[in-house]
Parts: C-alpha cells; sequence; structure tokens
C-alpha cells in the first residue's frame, strides 16, 4: 500500500463484491468453438437471478498459490501484522473453491478405455498443484448426444461408476454436458451444482480457522484474534453468508480496538478499523437497515478520531478521516441508487462536506509540517521486499510491533519522505471534488443554503489553486442568492475574494463591479478599506494600473501588474457598459414618472434620482434616459459642463428633471422608462457606462422600500419636515399612460327605460360644447358597447331612422355618425332608436369625438378628444300572451273533433311598466277555418300594466289528407306601441305561434236545437240532430233516461239507420216541473257497428243543463194554446 497522495484509496478487493471463486480447466476457448460457446454461456449475460460466482479458465496445469504448513502449535509464535496485502486477493482471484475439469468423453466412445485414463491424469494434475488445499474438484463431460433419463442406460451407469473410481471422484462430482440447442440450461444447472460444492469449502474454511482459536493467549496473540474475525466474515461474504459476516465484522470491530495502541501501530489499528467499518457499514445498507450503518459510522469516527499517531504526520490522520467519510458518502449514495430513501437532514451531502472539511485541515497541516528540503535517498517508502507484507504497516519497519521504533534515525528519514510526499498532493483538487459531491447531494436534496456555503468554500479552493476564472464563475453564481437573502457580511467576504481573483486575471469589467459594491451600502468594511478600494477604482477610470489587493499571493501580483499594464496599453477597449441591476453598487438610482398618466395637453414630467454611497465625491459626466419611443430619448439626456458639474456628494440624493411633450399619435399608448444610463470616466481614461433596467432600483431596493412602507405606517408620515428626501421610500414608477386631452362638452341621455321587446326604444342624445374654440369634426359613436357577450350583438340593432322598424341587418353599433362642427357654447340633438330582439341587461356606448387645436409650451398640436357616457338599459317583454281551446260550451278541449266548431280563447296580459296601446290583432290560420268573421276585439285598447284582454274565436277544423293526428293552428298577430310615444311611431306587430291541436274523428255527430231557457210547466222543444260523418250505413240506438225534473214527449227508445253523409233529426217536447239549473234527461246513444263505446263521446256535444224559469202568474192563453 503506497503511502501517497491516494494512501488511504481502499483496496479494490475490500469494496467489491465477494462471490466464490470456481476455476474452470480443459476448455480451450480460443480455438474451440464448442467450449467457447460453453464459457459464453457461464459468463455472459450474467442476470442477477443467477447464483453468485468468478468464472476463470485455467490451463490443466495451473499452479495455484503454495499452501503453507499447518500450524500445530501457536505458543512460541509471534504475529507480525494482522492482515497480509494479498490475502483477500488470493482467496477472491488465485485460490478457487473448486476446479471443474472439462474433458470431451460420450458413454459409447470407442477408445472409452484410452480417453478414461487419460481424464484421471488430468484429475490428478489438479490435485497435485492443489496440494494441501480444501479445493473440491469436478469432473465435466462434455457430450454430443442427449443422455437418456437416469437409469435407462444401463452403460451409461457402468461407466460413470467407472470413471468416478479411476478419478477417486464421489458420484456428485461427475457432471454431463450434452452440447445441444438447451446449452444454457444445461449450464445454469451445473452452476447451481458448483455452488454447492464452493459452500462447502467455504463453510470448512470457516471451521478450519475457527479451530485455531483454542491455541490462542490474549497476551501475545491480540492481532490474531482479530485477523482469524476478519478471515470468518470474509469467508462467510463468500459463503454468501451475509448475516452472519455481519455478526463477526462486528466482532473483529471491538476487538482491533482493544488492541494496544502506541505510534508504531496506530496506523496499522486505523487501517484495518477502516476497513472493518467499511464492511460493516456496507453490509448494513445491503440489508436495509442505514440507521444501522449510520450508527456504526457515527461510533467509528468517534472512537478513532482522536488517534491521530505521530504529531508530525498529523496530516495523515485528517486524510485517514477524510476518507473515512468520502467512503460512507459513496456507501450512501449507492444505497440510494438501489432504492435506500434518504431525507433532507440526513443524505450524503453532509458527509462529503465533512470529507472536504479534514482534506482542507489535511492541507493546512501539511502547509505547516512539510518544510524539508531534500527528498531523502535511498527512498525509505520502497520496500525492500517488492511491497508491503501487512496493511497500515510503514515500509521501513515492516512487522515491527513493539512500542519504540526499531530505528530511530530510519523513522526520522521516513517521517521526512512522507512529508515531502504530501507536498507533492493536489490538496486543491481533492477539497473541490469532495466539495462538487456534496454540492450536487444537497441540491438534489433541496438545500440550497447548503449548496451556496460549499459553493463559495469551492470557489476559496479555486482561488488557492490559482484558477481565477472558475472561482470567479462560482462566487458569481452564489452572490446573487446572498445579495437576495441581504447576507451583507457574506457578501462583503465574497466580494473581497472575487476582487482579488479580478485583480489577479486583470478583468477590468470584473473589477469595476466587485470594487463598486464593495463601495456600497451593502459593504461590511471598514472606512479606511473602502477608500483604499475607491482609489484604486478611479485609477482604473483614468487607465492606470490598480494597486495590488492586500493577501495575494506576491508571484502571481507580479504577473497581474504585466496583465494591467498591457489593458492600459490597448487602444479600443477604453469603453464599459456594465448592468448594475442585478449588483448593489456605489450609485443608487431612481426613476419614476410624476405621475401614471398625463394628458396629451400636458408636458410629460419624469425625475432621476442619484445617490452615491462611497466615501468621497462622485463626478458623473452624462445622465441618459431611454424610453420606449426612442424620439423622445433627445429630451432625457443631460451632460456635465463646465458651469453646471454633475457632482455625487457621499450619503445626499440628487434630483435631475426632464419634460418633453407627447405626440398625438401616442394617445392611449404607454411610455414606458426601458434604461437610465450614467457615464464614469471620460475619453482622456476610462469609459464606464452604468445601466440600469427600466427605472433603476438594485437587487436591494425591493426589500428597502419595503422595510421603508412598514415603518412610515407604524410611525406616522410626520416625515414631511426633513429637508433631505428619504431615499428608501421613493417609489419607482417606471411608465405612464398617455391619454386624450380632458373633453369640454357635455353628453346628457333622455330615455324612458325599460326598453320592450321588438320596440324602437328612444334615447334623446344631447352635445354641448364648453370649449373656447370651435370643436370640428364632431362624430357619434352609438350603440351596444363592445365587449359584451356575442349574442347580444345578434338580437340588438341601432337605427338614427324612428320612423320604420329597423330589420335584423342593422348594426349594433353605428361608429362614426358625423355632427358637423360645434361652436363655443352651442348644443345639438340627435335621437337614437334601439331594438332589442331579447330579453336582459345591455350596456349602451354614447361616444362623441371632436378635434381641437390647442398650444403646449409653446407648440400648436391638434388634439382629439372623446366624451363617453354609457347606460345600463334592461329589455322586459310588453305582455304575455296565454292561448286555451275550449268547446261551444266553455269547457277545455285537450282534443278537438274533425269539422265540429270549438272556441280558440286569447289573453294578452300587460307586463310593461308603461301604458301600452293595442292597435288591433289578427289570426292567420294554417289549415283551420272560421265559424265567424275574423274581427279584431282589441281595436286601439290601452293596458296599464297587470291589465289583461282577451279575445274568442269561433273555428272548426276540417279534415286533413295525409293521416296526421296533430296540425298546426296558425299566428296570432298583435300591433302595438308605446301610448308616450309619438303617433307616428312605427307600430310593433308581436307574432304568437298558436299551439298544435290533437284531431279526433267522430263517425257520428249530434247537435241539438232548444231554447235558451224554459219555464215551469211550459213546453219546451228539443231537436237533435245526428249526422252519420263515416263512409258506411250506421245503426244507432237511442234511449232517453228519465229524469225527476222534467216530463217528456217522444220516443223513448228507437234504433235508426242513418246513410253515409246524411242526418236524422229527433225532436222531444220536454216538460219542465222544477225551476232553477236542472239536469235535461240523458240521451243514451250507441253505434252497434262500431267496435269501442260511444256514448260518452257522443254525450259531450249534448247540452247537460237548462236553466228553467219560474211559472208566471198571470199564464198566457195563448202559451197554452201553444202547447
Amino acid at each position: 500500500m503506497v503511502m501517497a497522495g491516494s494512501q488511504w484509496e481502499l483496496p479494490p478487493e475490500l469494496c467489491c463484491r465477494p462471490m466464490a471463486f470456481v476455476a474452470l480447466t480443459g476448455l480451450d476457448v480460443v480455438f474451440n468453438a464448442v467450449h467457447r460457446a460453453i464459457w459464453d454461456a457461464f459468463c455472459a449475460n450474467r442476470r442477477a437471478d443467477r447464483v453468485p460466482i468468478s468464472f476463470k479458465v485455467l490451463p490443466g496445469d495451473h499452479e495455484y498459490p503454495k499452501c503453507r504448513t499447518k500450524r500445530t502449535s501457536y505458543e512460541w509464535y509471534i504475529p507480525k501484522g494482522i492482515l497480509k496485502t494479498g490475502w483477500m486477493n488470493k482467496h477472491l482471484n488465485l485460490v478457487p473453491a473448486l476446479v471443474v475439469l472439462f474433458y470431451e468423453l460420450d458413454w459409447d466412445d470407442p477408445q472409452w478405455k484410452e480417453k478414461q485414463s487419460e481424464c484421471a491424469t488430468k484429475v490428478e494434475i489438479v490435485r497435485t498443484s492443489l496440494q494441501g488445499r480444501n479445493t473440491k474438484v469436478a469432473v465435466v463431460l462434455i457430450q454430443k448426444k442427449t443422455p437418456l433419463p437416469p437409469g435407462e442406460d444401463l452403460v451409461a451407469s457402468e461407466r460413470a461408476s467407472a470413471l468416478c473410481s479411476a478419478c477417486d471422484l464421489s458420484g456428485k462430482s461427475l457432471f454431463v454436458l450434452p452440447h445441444t440447442d438447451h446449452l444454457v440450461g444445461y449450464i445454469i444447472r451445473l452452476e447451481n451444482a458448483f455452488y454447492e460444492h464452493a459452500q462447502t469449502y467455504y463453510y470448512t474454511e470457516i471451521r478450519r480457522v475457527k479451530s485455531h482459536k483454542e491455541f490462542l493467549n490474549k497476551t501475545t496473540h491480540q492481532l490474531l484474534f482479530v485477523r482469524h474475525q476478519f478471515k470468518i466474515a470474509f469467508f462467510s461474504e463468500l459463503k454468501q453468508d451475509t448475516q452472519n459476516a455481519l455478526k463477526y465484522y462486528r466482532t473483529a470491530y471491538s476487538l482491533v480496538h482493544e488492541l494496544r495502541a502506541h505510534e508504531t501501530n496506530m496506523l496499522e489499528i486505523k487501517t484495518m478499523a477502516g476497513f472493518i467499518n467499511y464492511k460493516i457499514c456496507r453490509l448494513c445498507f445491503q440489508h436495509n437497515t442505514p440507521l444501522d450503518a449510520i450508527a456504526q459510522f457515527r461510533k467509528h469516527i468517534d472512537l478513532c478520531k482522536k488517534k491521530i499517531g505521530s504529531a508530525e504526520l498529523a496530516f495523515e490522520h485528517s486524510s485517514w478521516m477524510s476518507k473515512q467519510f468520502q467512503s460512507f458518502g459513496e456507501l450512501f449514495d449507492e444505497a440510494i441508487k438501489l432504492g435506500l430513501t434518504a431525507i433532507q437532514t440526513q443524505n450524503p451531502g453532509f458527509y462529503y462536506q465533512q470529507a472536504a472539511c479534514y482534506s482542507q485541515e489535511r492541507k493546512t497541516l501539511a502547509q505547516q509540517l512539510c518544510q524539508a528540503a531534500s527528498y531523502p535517498s535511498p527512498d525509505p517508502l520502497d520496500p525492500q521486499s517488492g511491497g508491503l507484507d501487512f496493511y497500515g504497516q510503514r515500509p521501513w519497519r515492516q512487522g515491527h510491533q513493539s512500542i519504540d521504533p526499531p530505528d530511530a534515525e530510519k523513522e526520522k528519514v521516513g517521517i521526512v519522505a512522507l512529508q515531502m510526499k504530501e507536498r507533492d498532493v493536489p490538496h486543491s483538487e481533492l477539497i473541490i471534488t469532495l466539495l462538487s459531491n456534496a454540492v450536487a447531494q444537497f441540491k438534489k436534496y433541496k438545500c440550497p443554503r447548503m449548496k451556496s456555503h460549499l459553493m463559495v468554500q469551492m470557489g476559496e479552493e479555486y482561488y488557492h489553486a490559482k484558477d481565477y476564472t472558475k472561482a470567479l464563475k462560482l462566487l458569481d453564481y452564489v452572490m446573487c442568492d446572498y445579495r437576495t437573502e441581504r447576507w451583507w457580511g457574506l457578501l462583503t467576504a465574497i466580494l473581497t475574494i472575487a476582487l482579488r481573483c479580478a485583480y489577479l486575471m486583470a478583468s477590468v469589467k470584473d473589477y469595476i463591479i466587485y470594487c463598486m459594491e464593495l463601495l456600497g451600502r451593502a459593504s461590511t468594511l471598514k472606512e479606511e478599506q473602502k477608500e483604499r478600494i475607491e482609489k484604486n477604482l478611479f485609477k482604473v477610470l483614468m487607465n492606470e494600473v490598480p494597486d495590488a489587493e492586500p493577501e495575494c499571493d506576491p508571484s502571481s501580483v507580479s504577473a497581474a501588474r504585466s496583465l494591467w499594464t498591457d489593458r492600459t496599453a490597448l487602444a479600443g477597449s477604453n469603453e464599459l457598459t456594465i448592468e448594475v441591476q442585478d449588483y448593489i453598487p456605489f450609485i443608487q438610482c431612481k426613476a419614476k414618472f410624476q405621475s401614471p398618466s398625463f394628458h396629451v395637453d400636458q408636458p410629460i414630467q419624469l425625475q432621476v434620482f442619484l445617490r452615491a454611497d462611497c466615501p468621497h465625491r462622485v463626478s458623473v459626466n452624462k445622465l441618459a434616459v431611454s424610453l420606449s419611443n426612442q424620439d423622445y430619448n433627445q429630451w432625457c439626456v443631460k451632460e456635465s459642463s463646465g458651469q453646471d458639474s454633475m457632482t455625487l456628494l457621499p450619503g445626499k440624493t440628487k434630483c435631475y428633471n426632464f419634460s418633453f411633450v407627447a405626440k398625438t399619435e401616442d394617445v392611449g399608448k404607454k411610455v414606458e422608462m426601458t434604461g437610465v444610463e450614467l457615464l464614469l470616466g471620460s475619453d482622456t481614461g476610462r469609459c464606464v457606462f452604468l445601466s440600469w433596467r427600466g427605472a433603476g432600483g438594485d437587487a436591494a431596493s425591493t426589500h428597502e422600500a419595503l422595510q421603508a412602507g412598514r415603518s412610515s405606517r407604524r410611525w406616522g408620515r410626520g416625515m414631511e419636515a426633513q429637508q433631505d428626501l428619504d431615499w428608501d421610500s421613493l417609489a419607482l414608477q417606471h411608465n405612464t399612460m398617455i391619454i386624450s386631452r380632458v373633453p369640454k362638452i357635455s353628453v346628457q341621455l333622455v330615455h324612458q327605460p325599460p326598453a320592450l321587446t321588438n320596440e324602437m326604444y328612444r334615447i334623446g342624445l344631447t352635445v354641448q360644447s364648453q370649449e373656447l374654440g370651435v370643436a370640428r369634426d364632431v362624430k357619434l359613436t352609438a350603440g351596444l358597447k363592445p365587449g359584451q357577450d356575442a349574442t347580444l350583438g345578434q338580437t340588438t340593432h341601432v337605427s338614427l331612422d324612428g320612423s320604420v322598424v329597423c330589420d335584423q341587418s342593422a348594426p349594433s353599433l353605428l361608429p362614426d355618425v358625423p355632427l358637423g362642427d360645434l361652436q363655443p357654447g352651442e348644443q345639438l340633438e340627435r335621437c337614437v332608436y334601439i331594438r332589442c330582439v331579447s330579453t336582459g341587461p345591455r350596456v349602451f356606448l354614447f361616444h362623441v369625438a371632436y378635434s381641437i387645436d390647442t398650444a403646449v409650451e409653446g407648440r400648436q398640436i391638434v388634439c382629439k378628444c372623446h366624451k363617453d357616457e354609457t347606460v345600463t338599459i334592461e329589455t322586459v317583454v310588453p305582455f304575455d300572451v296565454s292561448v286555451k281551446f275550449v268547446s261551444t260550451k266553455f269547457e277545455p278541449l285537450d282534443r278537438v273533433a274533425v269539422d265540429i266548431p270549438f272556441l280558440l280563447m286569447t289573453d294578452v296580459l300587460s307586463s310593461s311598466p308603461w301604458p301600452l296601446l293595442l292597435t288591433s290583432s289578427s289570426l292567420q290560420l294554417a289549415t283551420m277555418t272560421s265559424n265567424t268573421p275574423l274581427q279584431s276585439q282589441m281595436q286601439d285598447v290601452v293596458l296599464q300594466t297587470g291589465e289583461c284582454a282577451s279575445e274568442c274565436f269561433c273555428l272548426r277544423c276540417p279534415a286533413v289528407t295525409n293521416n296526421n293526428t296533430t296540425v298546426a293552428t296558425g299566428q296570432y298577430l298583435i300591433s302595438w306601441r308605446r301610448k308616450s310615444s309619438h303617433p307616428d311611431s312605427p307600430l310593433v306587430q308581436t307574432s304568437v305561434t298558436l299551439p298544435h291541436v290533437i284531431l279526433e274523428s267522430v263517425p257520428v255527430y249530434i247537435y241539438a236545437d232548444l231554447p235558451s231557457f224554459g219555464r215551469v210547466r211550459e213546453s219546451l222543444p228539443v231537436r237533435y240532430h245526428i249526422e252519420n260523418r263515416t263512409a258506411l250505413v250506421q245503426e244507432v240506438e237511442m234511449a232517453v233516461e228519465p229524469s225527476d225534473a222534467f216530463m217528456f214527449s217522444g220516443l223513448k227508445q228507437v234504433r235508426l239507420r242513418i246513410l253515409p253523409g246524411t242526418e236524422q233529426q229527433m225532436l222531444y217536447n220536454y216538460y219542465p216541473l222544477m225551476a232553477g239549473y236542472q239536469t235535461l234527461p240523458q240521451l243514451n246513444i250507441s253505434l252497434p257497428r262500431c267496435p269501442t263505446p260511444n256514448t260518452p263521446a257522443l254525450r259531450r256535444f249534448l247540452p247537460q243543463r237548462i236553466f228553467v224559469k219560474p211559472q208566471g202568474r198571470q199564464p198566457d192563453d195563448a202559451s197554452i194554446a201553444a202547447a
């Protein structure tokens, strides 16, 4: 183990997963295709579910490591170390648990005897080379044919037995491998058998090591106790018994810390403790018990952190501690990749960070201790035997276990050699790698402050390693976070390092930026330090070489001076633009428009406030504000002149005012500040433009303004008495809106809401001028305000002509209706008519625009002014129309009989808040006919709110030819207008679609002729008409039921036969017996030829009751005679 920069790297045989080692002999994998296929089946594409075996192809006469003579007694044995450096590798890669001999031999081979003998000889050669080892030997016969099932091939059984005898093998160590299509399947079965043999071997080895324990004593054999426990644990791992392996490693760890520690063996104890700790932690993670791994590691660190060893080699201890943390971090990270879940407060980043801390400590110690002048000769670190025998021992005193070193001079020379070697170690590189790993972890687990902290350390390491470019890149990245979170002390410390880097690189721009920040309000430097930095900054602005920064490496300073000299000599590179928005510079800038909006006839005014935070006054040569409309930029520039020098005093706020006149075409647009630029320096030296985006401010302004707002609310607003402006409370106003000139006209609307559906709703508009001059090109835009529901635009129509009802083609908005010029004080009136087809609220806009000449700061401009008036108008239904069908007896009908009269009744109920004039109504019938003339019964009817007007029409429905059971009735038309509207106003015609009716056909229609009333004891003639409505002869049976209220004469029961389309009449004389409403005798009618009972259906056409008047006191002889 070489004690150099990488001296604590863990050996690969310790870090790998131990697997059983099986040697394969007798395979020619180069020239024999069959053997090559067998070897590929063993090694290629091994899946995780196959047994863990490490295979190697070795020649049959391979020389295996010699087995030392077994010790029979440990009585006088003094161990020279704990663990030999080659032991783990020997059992992983050199000493097999099983040697397998492959031999091509079929059971029916004609040369069986000779080949059997040859195979036995090869087995004997293998056994000889393994003499003294417990390694198992097995034979695999490669055969061309697929073997028969066991017991069926007697020849095979006999010959297998003979071969086992010849080779001195047990039956379990002889295998057959048919080279067929199923080769991989046979190989998997073979390796499972090999694994069992390997298990047996390692079990035997464990027992062999355990058997030594009874010979050991705790006085002289302490090292052997550790060694044996480690070996048992390692063999258990090879056996894949990880639970027992963990148990034995824990025992070994306890034993190693029981050893007496002194300077000569401290290194060996720590080395072995580190190895065993690594194994324990690895197995704990493997068993998914991460808390056990963490606990073990903490215990390990607590036990070892004080075991420094030789004070002259203290850096070795720091290096070892660093490696412990790094190794555990790698184990932790590997476990996470395999599915372990880490958390923000417990992740590998903390271990990498601690490893970096110990590496930094190592670097510091190395700088203090490694002062030797020359490397000793001969090299004491070059072991004579070619390598170290035991882990953790010194090359110049291997195997030495006493407290005092055997040769003090050699010890001294060895320490000097180690110190000289340590000087060559790239410490910064090691630290940066560890910090980089830690940063990646903290970034993964969202720990931004830890990430920033470590990135600063990385930047410092790059600085020490003289890689200033990378240092600046890292530090610049981190400074953004520290500015945002206002860690001013940390920011100042980082800026100081960054300034050194910029100086040593001669990066002019970076140097100026960091100087400006270190002079600013966020810097915590003392006044004399700020003065020194300010002096250097002014030197750079005058294109001179600045003084070196303190604490810089002297050799780097001389190189930097020559670089700065080259920079000052370069022509054409003397202009720099620095975006200072994301920094905290020593000059603060805030700009604002004096108002969020300006009328176009007002000058736009903006102010720029500047404040310097440096120790001395600063001269500014130029101030310029850039606006979104570049035409205005020429008015927002101020340059320093002899009479008016632009000087900023420390801590004082200076205000610069600018104003300009807006263009009329920019009305309705925003003017924004896109940037503020300040020029430091001059053409004779170096010109540095400080550029702020928007209206200024920097990385700390937002929070300062917030704090200022809170304090002003807390202490009230009694701060106006202060003469100086409160800088923090200055608010930025980076844009302003240019709005049109204030109109000096009045717009009045006169109307009577709500609007009624479909009417031409009149809105009177009065426009009066209050301008001093002529308002030219007055234009009116009237109608539905844009931006409302799209369906409203289709159901709203606007017109200037109120004499006719506008149609669907009329627009919802009338744009730019010319109204002419308006003289001062003049007024004009217009009427706008609006027709709303649907109900609901609507917002209407009346936009009056005009032009007028005016002067702004001596410039004549034409201003376009406008006045908007909006009004929300609700549209309601003027009236509700209800329709019903009744019989001639005013009984509700759900069906209408064909060609039989019925009544249509309409009710018009006013829901308008204003009186309505119903001028007329009409009925447009579709298929029906009227029994009476269709005259309107609502001529010039005025309806107040809630009043109702009714009409009644007698209709008849003729038979239809298309067998439809429902027919359309038609339309009910009502012409109306507001009562209050002008008589010449157009009438609104509202159409109501009448409901469909359900038709039914009756075979026989019967109706009665009778007087409107009767009189008691006077004859009441009643004539029944019976019509046959069918194409068939109908038989009708009629019977009159007796009644208590009437006597009657006529046929009480009769059977008639009525021809198609003809009518029969029946006359009855009823004689009323009682006064009042009386029920007429019921007429029962039946049609034998119709399958359905018809009596109720036919009876509905007949009158049911009649009013009977009482008998008069003076009987009329004439009437008696008539009776």
